[in-house]
């Protein structure tokens, strides 16, 4: 079995957000950053559907600039 890279990073989460992964880590008796892995795993497809910043801002004001020119 391949070793999992394990980088650190700090995450910064709402004070109630944090409260509620916290919770949820006791409740399961897992670490928080388990809970926020397996939530990561669950929801990449759906946030992979949202638009990046570069996609909204292409389509608003930038595009005119570029059509005109």
């Amino acid at each position: 079995m391949a070793s999992a890279d394990k980088r650190k990073q700090s995450l910064y989460f709402p004070e109630e957000m944090l409260k509620e992964i916290q919770d949820e880590a006791n409740r399961q008796d897992r670490s928080l950053s388990w809970i926020v892995q397996q939530a990561w795993r669950i929801s990449r497809n759906e946030i992979k559907r949202f638009p990046s910043v570069n996609d909204v801002l292409d389509g608003g004001e930038g595009r005119d600039e570029r059509e005109e020119g």
